[in-house]
């Protein structure tokens, strides 16, 4: 019998029902327009994890990548869905106990072969307390399974960890040839409009230049981050931005703000 991850922030972060979600998520993804970047074959994406009101369209300029790819149902078959810790504290990698993720959209299967191959090369411990109510990882899952919905999910929560090991495991998905990197992690935290500004130009230009020494000041999911840029950096590949705001541009007032950044790696 599967062992299912039921869907813990529907109905908060992103809409609860089938229909109106679908909807949503299709909006979403209507309203970006990348053609600068349209032609290009990500490696990774960066993305943030507010509610869809707050930091949707942001993500959605990461996810309109694939929805431009005709082939990206060939192209990726597994997602590598890294992310960090909100609820409980972790050191390390954490995998999931399930099966299945479940989202109002339907269920994602998990990956448990490839999970395996991971706890035997890397150092992944099973926490099914890290992924129980963690919202970072799952409020991506509406816009994967809408644009890959037989894709298989990798999903890891990156704690307190060195860049290395983050990208000694990234490494090897790209080696998979068949799996997306997708890193989930918003900007800088409560600080006013104008500040949250000049921090989250600062982390982008870390971004930018493939730096990997970003902190949770910066970004809250830093480590899985800092793992993707070295792994960029040793690959010698490039990043470009597709989005960056603020809550105060979008669903909330300006005097305590999160940063929102899109990005893609290619």
């Amino acid at each position: 019998m599967n062992h299912v991850r039921p869907a813990a922030v529907a109905g908060l972060f992103y809409p609860g029902q089938p229909e109106i979600l679908r909807s949503r998520v299709t909006r979403l993804l209507d309203e970006q327009h990348q053609e600068q970047h349209r032609r290009l074959i990500p490696s990774a994406l960066v993305v943030p994890h507010a509610g869809y009101d707050y930091s949707g369209g942001v993500a959605a300029s990461g996810y309109s990548l694939l929805a431009s790819d005709p082939d990206r149902a060939r192209r990726w078959r597994r997602i590598l869905l890294l992310g960090p810790n909100h609820r409980v504290p972790l050191r390390g990698i954490a995998a999931p106990k399930a099966d299945l993720f479940a989202t109002p959209l339907g269920s994602m299967a998990v990956d448990q072969t490839g999970l395996a191959e991971l706890q035997q090369r890397f150092d992944v411990q099973v926490r099914e307390d890290v992924h129980a109510l963690e919202h970072c990882l799952e409020v991506q899952l509406p816009f994967l399974h809408e644009l890959l919905p037989s894709a298989k999910l990798l999903p890891l929560v990156v704690g307190q960890e060195r860049p290395e090991p983050v990208a000694d495991l990234i490494e090897w998905a790209w080696d998979q040839k068949d799996i997306l990197v997708v890193i989930s992690t918003d900007l800088s935290h409560y600080h006013s409009y104008d500040e949250a500004c000049r921090i989250d130009a600062d982390t982008e230009h870390a971004i930018l230049a493939l730096r990997s020494d970003i902190v949770p000041e910066q970004a809250c999911g830093a480590h899985a981050l800092n793992g993707l840029l070295l792994a960029a950096h040793r690959r010698c590949l490039s990043a470009a931005r597709l989005a960056l705001c603020n809550s105060g541009d979008t669903a909330a007032p300006r005097d305590q703000v999160v940063g929102y950044g899109s990005y893609v790696i290619f």
